[in-house]
């Protein structure tokens, strides 16, 4: 064995007791033998047990009482059962209770090894798995949305409040927000983190292909046997499935993720029946849907039924002073990602991340930390070492009235314009409104007026 198994052996004679021990450590276990089944339920309080073997005929405490004492507080461990009298009805009984095994004495040492063998890899699997479900709370769980924006903060309110509920989730915002780490972190921190999350980009395969994909197919094939294979929606059964850009669906599948959603089942492709389906839906999309429903290109009963709940992602120009945690917290995943040293960004470098307008949000943002990371000698990122986009106030401006739409209100937008240059001046000037002033060109007094106007505050 790669690692040594724990067993507790419980037995209440004492000379069998010491027979069995002297088996299982020969076979290269780690065993704690005790005769007294209460003493032994109180080691287990304290202890790392793999599989736990016991007599079933025991005074005081029974093997059966001992099985179920275990499975109620540590449903992970197996429990092997031994008795000098088997019968059917018995065996069943402990079964039904939930016992790894039931073996009747006397019994081949041959027979128990194998038993035991099966139960500890049973035992290991359980524990991988426990290790793999706290790595992925570590990686997707709510912690790692970053920020303490009021903003992020509502966000993470409403993921508490909605993660125990099976109901569907909408999750909106511009593309690079974090949907999916939301939708991550919705999933994990809900009673189905330990089935399936499942992830579809609506909008990476045609159609037809994706119909497939979501839903399966089954078809006779040449032979005339039934070929079956599973779509994305069974593989999430129990857990979540993830459909990203969901405004993109076409009006056939509009129909069958209605379907799912009402009904609870769908077909898969090629087939009439049913199939029962226990999914959790949560969609995210970068449009606007409830336009795309006045437009007539997305139905409004499924719109109704995605937007049960609706977490709507700030982009990161409206959460600048989350900006810099952002920086800190890449900057430490991605150093040890990339193998490199870990490295710090200077204030005025902090001060040009923080006022820029970011089109890509954090997706933008992450690819520039790691790039400065891998690029930039040193352990100081300086900003002569920044992206040109980002040093570039000129292609900033140029690029941010790209972004603008053609049609618009003049007087209002030049001052949001104005509101957003204040709001970038004073970061940069590590809010100090003299020194504000003077990148804007204007007075503190003229400043002061604006601030007021606009409603700007954190000055």
């Amino acid at each position: 064995m790669s690692e040594t198994s724990h067993i507790l052996l419980i037995d209440d004679e004492k000379n069998y007791l010491l027979v069995l021990q002297t088996l299982l450590e020969d076979a290269g276990y780690a065993v704690t033998a005790l005769n007294d089944p209460e003493t032994a339920l109180t080691f287990l309080e304290d202890s790392e047990v793999d599989v736990v073997v016991t007599d079933m005929k025991m005074p005081k405490v029974s093997g059966r009482e001992v099985l179920e004492r275990v499975k109620k507080n540590w449903p992970h461990i197996p429990v092997l059962i031994m008795t000098a009298f088997g019968s059917i009805e018995s065996a069943v009984e402990v079964m039904k209770y939930g016992a790894f095994d039931y073996i009747t004495k006397p019994f081949s040492n041959d027979d128990l090894l194998l038993s035991l063998h099966n139960a500890t890899e049973l035992a290991r699997a359980h524990r991988q798995y426990r290790l793999l479900q706290e790595a992925m709370e570590d990686r997707y769980g709510v912690h790692q949305i970053v920020g303490r924006s009021r903003a992020i903060r509502d966000v993470l309110g409403m993921v508490e409040r909605a993660a125990p509920s099976r109901s569907t989730v909408l999750v909106t915002g511009e593309s690079g927000t974090g949907k999916e780490l939301v939708a991550r972190a919705l999933h994990v921190s809900s009673p189905r983190r330990e089935s399936p999350f499942v992830a579809v980009n609506c909008t990476a395969l045609p159609s037809e292909a994706l119909e497939s994909e979501l839903f399966g197919r089954q078809e006779d094939s040449a032979s005339g046997a039934v070929a079956m294979r599973r779509g994305r929606v069974e593989q999430a059964e129990g857990g979540t499935i993830f459909l990203d850009e969901v405004a993109e669906l076409s009006p056939d599948l509009q129909i069958k993720l209605l379907r799912l959603l009402q009904e609870r089942c769908f077909e898969r492709v090629g087939s009439g029946e049913a199939v029962q389906a226990d999914v959790r839906v949560v969609a995210a999309t970068n449009k606007n849907l409830a336009a795309l429903v006045e437009e007539g290109a997305f139905r409004d009963d499924l719109y109704y039924r995605l937007n049960v709940v609706e977490i709507a992602l700030p982009p990161l120009r409206e959460r600048r002073e989350d900006i810099p945690l952002l920086v800190a917290h890449f900057a430490e995943k991605l150093a040890q990602d990339n193998n490199v040293a870990a490295k710090s960004f200077s204030t005025e470098a902090l001060n040009y991340l923080t006022g820029y307008e970011w089109p890509g949000n954090i997706r933008q943002l992450q690819n520039v930390v790691e790039r400065c990371l891998v690029l930039v000698p040193g352990d100081v990122i300086a900003v002569d070492s920044l992206p040109p986009e980002i040093r570039d106030e000129d292609a900033q401006f140029k690029s941010a009235v790209d972004l603008l739409p053609v049609q618009l209100d003049l007087a209002d937008t030049l001052e949001k314009i104005e509101a957003a240059l204040i709001r970038r001046a004073l970061v940069r000037a590590d809010l100090v409104q003299v020194k504000a002033a003077e990148y804007l060109g204007i007075s503190k007094s003229l400043l002061q007026y604006k601030l007021k106007k606009y409603a700007i505050t954190g000055h």
